[in-house]
């Protein structure tokens, strides 16, 4: 089964955009394995918009001989070495979002190409798609192409929310899907996101997921949508959001000069455990105080609960402010059944506690805790 846990992996749109070659991507997959992305989870290597030459040659679609010399066989190949897989770019419409040939009624012929040249996920764009035309199908016909073309290839499809895909992505193909528009590198955007999925969050289920976009931790405004970047506070808070969300976690920074404090906060594995947890149950909105702080629970496989606070104010800190009750769990205190807690982003072992627990969470903070239910 294709897509059993959320993808994890990199992608070159959100800090190299146009400007993709051979070399980038296998220096991307060398560091993937060098500094410890591909064993801690990491494993698509993604080419984004860009990589084709400006028309069709023959009908198929050809990879650009300046930017990939040896071709996107050569390439797959090497990734693939790498114990990584491979994944490229295609789009819905007429032409792709920056202009270039898209799979618009050479979906079986170019789902075959894909096929051939070892791709193992393909990002599925919908710019420039006609108005008169049914995006449902258009997924639809690339689903079904993907699946005639004799190799199992993740489909991503990449609709920004058009027509809510929450309710129909799963039925039409797709392994994952695009809730929100595209994620940019400022706090706001984030913030938003986060805000706008809250609560459309428990279709998340294995074999399709909600793509809440790439990760923009450690750009620091840098890059294709860097604008005024955020703080490593914010980038941690941004990547804890993901990953107890249940997002695909695909890293759109530069990796090979990424600083140690955001690259921990990619690999940290209590986070990574929470996204992958192997019953992959969605998350749950326990409360929220207005759009500044939220609380939210998400079953685990074994007898394990994960716990996350979120503290999106930019202007105070909720003083032992923030606080969830066990009775809200299910968990209450005449059961003889309490929580053994610990913290998954550094590892502390906070105890046990029976009825509940409250924190003070700073600005642009979070805490993500792990329950283990014992006797109390």
């Amino acid at each position: 089964m294709l897509a059993e846990k959320a993808p994890m992996g990199w992608n070159s749109w959100n800090t190299f955009g146009k400007d993709i070659s051979e070399q980038l991507i296998m220096e991307m997959a060398d560091v993937m394995v060098e500094k410890g992305y591909r064993d801690a989870g990491y494993e698509y290597v993604i080419i984004d918009d860009c990589w084709s030459l400006k028309e069709r040659v023959d009908g198929k679609l050809v990879a650009d001989p300046a930017l990939f010399p040896h071709g996107m066989k050569y390439l797959s190949d090497y990734v693939h070495s790498k114990g990584l897989k491979f994944g490229m770019y295609s789009c819905a419409g007429f032409m792709t979002c920056a202009g270039y040939p898209s799979s618009y009624g050479h979906e079986y012929e170019d789902a075959k190409q894909f096929a051939e040249w070892g791709v193992d996920y393909l990002k599925y764009d919908f710019c420039n798609f006609p108005s008169s035309g049914n995006g449902r199908n258009a997924y639809l016909t690339m689903a079904m192409a993907l699946r005639n073309s004799g190799r199992e290839i993740l489909l991503a499809a990449c609709n920004w929310g058009v027509d809510n895909p929450s309710g129909w992505m799963r039925s039409r193909g797709a392994h994952s899907y695009r809730s929100t528009g595209d994620i940019f590198d400022v706090p706001k955007s984030y913030k938003d996101i986060f805000r706008s999925q809250v609560e459309n969050i428990e279709n998340n289920a294995p074999g399709c997921y909600n793509d809440m976009d790439m990760l923009i931790v450690g750009m620091h405004g840098k890059g294709n949508v860097g604008l005024d970047g955020c703080s490593d506070t914010q980038y941690q808070q941004h990547f804890a959001m993901w990953a107890f969300l249940g997002s695909p976690l695909i890293i759109g920074s530069d990796l090979r000069s990424l600083d140690q404090v955001n690259e921990k906060a990619l690999l940290c594995k209590g986070l990574i455990a929470i996204n992958q947890d192997e019953e992959y149950r969605p998350a749950f909105l326990l409360g929220h105080n207005g759009e500044k702080t939220y609380t939210m629970a998400k079953i685990m496989s074994g007898n394990r609960v994960a716990l996350g606070f979120f503290n999106l104010d930019a202007a105070n800190e909720w003083e032992n402010g923030m606080s969830i009750s066990f009775d809200d769990l299910g968990i209450h205190s005449e059961s003889g059944v309490a929580l053994k807690l610990t913290d998954a982003i550094t590892g502390e072992d906070l105890g046990i506690h029976k009825d509940g627990y409250r924190c003070s969470i700073a600005v642009d903070g979070c805490r993500i805790l792990v329950g283990e239910l014992v006797c109390g």
